[in-house]
């Protein structure tokens, strides 16, 4: 593009930046692009990136070798294939969170949409189905609003996959997940989620990923897959935009959402 071709396109560009400009992702503050962090919060901000467990996706310290599993995985197996998510949960990223959730920030969701697709990559091949962790339909009711659906949609979108939002319901409402232990939060969620009649069919044999905002304990997720693989799906892997990394949840130092 020459100089002429550029000046033409700022201009086109400058009501909407005057109107509408741009803000970091973590604050709010005016930063120069859109889907951009400031300088104070880009430095908080801890991208999860191999070495890491193959499969809780929690990142080693250094190089533990091919296979090499985490104290997680071992112990307690999960009922997924493999775990994955884009950045470590923090005070910045649970602003983002919270942003999307609570406050209407749906412009949110593209952008951590895309460093899921980063941390997600290898989970897209072979063409899966993404389905999102459902609300119970009186919580959606009452909040209109899904974040876990906004960023599965802008993930498939972007990873050219097929979007199955109504593949998987919560057939009774559960407790908010704040505050609970993680035995109190797997009790909370056991036999919450069913895959419908109608999708069952068209679910059978299928890879799945899993979608949701924030990875904790695991008990949601979990739950989720053990209701899909009941549907028949073949594979279940999970995707989250954030992760409590282990130890954080047990200090409380996390508030986790």
């Amino acid at each position: 593009m020459g100089v002429m071709g550029r000046t033409i396109e700022v201009m086109r560009e400058w009501p909407a930046r005057v109107l509408f400009p741009a803000v970091c992702l973590g604050c709010r503050d005016l930063v120069t692009e859109p889907g951009t962090l400031c300088p104070a919060c880009w430095p908080k901000i801890r991208f999860l990136d191999r070495p890491w467990c193959p499969v809780m996706g929690t990142p080693f310290s250094y190089d533990m070798g091919e296979g090499f599993l985490s104290a997680e995985a071992i112990a307690n197996p999960p009922p997924f294939a493999r775990a994955r998510a884009a950045v470590a949960y923090n005070g910045v990223v649970k602003r983002m969170v919270q942003g999307l959730k609570f406050s209407d920030r749906e412009d949110l969701a593209p952008w951590m949409a895309r460093w899921m697709l980063r941390a997600g990559s290898e989970l897209t091949e072979e063409g899966p189905v993404v389905i999102p962790v459902p609300l119970h339909r009186m919580r959606f009711f009452a909040r209109r609003f899904n974040q876990s659906a906004e960023l599965a949609r802008a993930f498939a979108r972007q990873a050219g996959l097929e979007f199955a939002p109504a593949a998987l319901q919560r057939r009774r409402p559960t407790r908010q997940q704040v505050g609970l232990g993680a035995r109190e939060r797997e009790a909370n969620v056991r036999g919450a989620f069913i895959a419908p009649p109608d999708g069952v069919t068209a679910l059978k044999g299928r890879r799945v990923i899993l979608v949701d905002d924030v990875y904790t304990t695991g008990a949601t997720v979990s739950a989720a897959t053990r209701a899909l693989k009941r549907a028949g799906v073949q594979t279940v892997d999970v995707l989250t935009f954030a992760r409590v990394l282990p130890g954080h949840f047990a200090s409380d130092k996390s508030e986790t959402i």
